[in-house]
C-alpha cells in the first residue's frame, strides 16, 4: 500500500507520524504508474471553467444562482465564488475580473438586507478572507473595510463557554465549530500581515490554542467538528470529520508559521495533511473523497486551497513536498480525465466520474478552486 509519510525534517526529529490506515482505505494512488501520459493544460480548463461559471449560473445582479436557472446561491458560495474571481484575476491579470468581483461583493450585501452582516458567523468569514485577498491583488480599500467589518462583527460571538472560541452563529451560545474558529485564525493573520496591528496576532494565537485544544485530535491531526452543550455537558462531535476543517486547520497553522517562525505551527499542518492524505475519513485510493453536493460541495474546493500553500512553503522538505505534489497532482490529473464533463465544463461531487444532470454552484466551485490550483502550481513548474 502507498503511503505519504511527512518527515518533518525541518524539526530536525527521526521519526515520522504514523497515520492510522483503514483497512479498506485501498492503494492510495491505485493504477497510478498506469495512467496514460497526457497532456494537462490547467489553466486553459480554468478558463473554459470561469466561462461556464459566468454563462450557467450568473444572476442580473452579478451574484451566483445555486443552479443554472435556479435560485440564489445563498451568502457563502458566492463568498467562495469572489475567493475563485481573485483566483482568476491573479493568475491572468484580466482587468474584466475586476468589475466582476465588485459587482459580486455589491450583490451579496443588497441580497442580504443591504448589510454584510450575518447570524452564520462562517459565512462572514469566508467573504471576509476573500475580500483580504481581493484587497491585496487590486489595493481597492473597499474590500479591506469589508473585511474589518466584518471581523468586529464576528468577534461578537467569542465568550468563555468552552474555555473560549467563536460560536458557529450568533443564536447558537453553546455551540462552535471548526468552521467558525480556524477561518477566524487565517482571517486574523491576513489582517495582521496587511496592518500589522498586533491585536489580530493576539486572537489568531489565542483561538488557535484554544482549536488545537478542543478540536483537533492529537494522534492524527484531523479536525473535529464541533464541541457543543448536551444535556449539561460539554460534548465533541468526533465522528464528523470533513475536509474543509482540515483545510482551514491546515491554513492556520501554516500563517501562524510564517509569522511567528514557531516550527511547531508547521509541524501541525503538516501532521493534518499527511492524515488528510492518508486516512478514509478524508480520502480514498489517494483522491479526495466524495462529501456530496449542498454545502458539502463545496468542502474539499476549501482543502484545496490551504493545501496548495502548504505546498508552496519554502520550509517544507523536499521528500515532504513531493507527497504533498503527488497528492495534489493525482487528484488534478483524475480529475481533468474523469471528473470533468466536456463541453459545459461542469463537475460532480467525485472527482473520478461525470457529473449527473444536476451540478449545485457548490459543487462546481471546488471543481474550479481546484483547476484554479493546478493552474498556479503549473505556471510555478510544480506541477508538469
Amino acid at each position: 500500500m502507498k503511503t505519504y509519510k511527512i518527515a518533518l525534517s525541518i524539526l530536525a526529529i527521526s521519526g515520522t507520524f504514523s497515520a492510522c490506515i483503514e483497512s479498506d482505505l485501498g492503494p492510495l494512488r491505485k493504477d497510478f504508474d498506469q495512467v496514460e501520459e497526457k497532456q494537462y493544460d490547467y489553466a486553459a480548463t480554468a478558463d473554459s471553467m470561469q466561462n461556464s461559471l459566468y454563462s450557467l449560473y450568473i444572476a442580473e445582479d452579478g451574484t451566483f444562482n445555486y443552479n443554472p436557472g435556479g435560485n440564489y446561491g445563498q451568502y457563502w458560495p458566492n463568498a467562495h465564488a469572489l475567493h475563485v474571481y481573485v483566483d482568476a484575476y491573479s493568475r491572468t491579470g484580466d482587468g474584466a475580473y475586476l468589475d466582476k468581483m465588485k459587482k459580486l461583493l455589491h450583490g451579496i450585501r443588497d441580497r442580504n438586507g443591504g448589510t454584510f452582516s450575518n447570524v452564520f458567523n462562517d459565512d462572514m468569514l469566508w467573504l471576509g478572507n476573500a475580500c483580504v485577498r481581493a484587497y491585496n491583488e487590486t489595493d481597492d480599500a473597499e474590500y479591506l473595510e469589508v473585511a474589518e467589518f466584518l471581523w468586529e462583527d464576528i468577534l461578537e460571538s467569542h465568550s468563555e463557554v468552552f474555555g473560549g472560541g467563536i460560536t458557529w452563529k450568533k443564536d447558537t451560545p453553546n455551540l462552535k465549530n471548526a468552521v467558525s474558529n480556524g477561518p477566524t485564525i487565517v482571517l486574523a493573520t491576513r489582517l495582521y500581515n496587511v496592518t500589522q496591528e498586533e491585536k489580530y496576532l493576539t486572537w489568531a494565537k489565542d483561538l488557535y490554542e484554544w482549536q488545537k485544544a478542543n478540536l483537533v485530535d492529537p494522534q492524527t491531526g484531523l479536525v473535529w467538528d464541533h464541541i457543543e452543550l448536551i444535556e449539561g455537558t460539554p460534548t465533541v462531535k468526533k465522528d464528523w470529520i470533513f475536509t474543509y476543517n482540515a483545510g482551514t486547520w491546515i491554513g492556520s497553522g501554516l500563517r501562524m508559521y510564517q509569522i511567528t517562525g514557531e516550527t511547531g505551527y508547521l509541524m501541525d499542518a503538516l501532521q493534518t495533511a499527511e492524515s488528510a492524505m492518508n486516512r478514509s475519513e478524508l480520502s480514498t485510493e489517494g483522491i479526495l473523497k466524495n462529501e456530496g453536493q449542498g454545502d458539502g460541495g463545496l468542502f474539499k474546493g476549501v482543502f484545496v486551497r490551504y493545501f496548495t500553500e502548504l505546498i508552496q512553503e519554502p520550509a517544507v522538505s523536499d521528500g515532504d513536498r513531493g507527497d504533498l505534489i503527488s497528492f495534489l497532482k493525482f487528484n488534478a490529473e483524475t480529475f481533468y480525465a474523469s471528473g470533468l464533463r466536456r463541453p459545459d465544463m461542469l463537475c460532480g461531487p467525485n472527482w473520478r466520474e461525470l457529473p449527473g444532470d444536476q451540478v449545485d454552484l457548490s459543487t462546481q466551485l471546488s471543481g474550479m478552486m481546484l483547476m484554479e490550483a493546478a493552474a498556479l502550481l503549473q505556471e510555478e513548474g510544480v506541477l508538469e
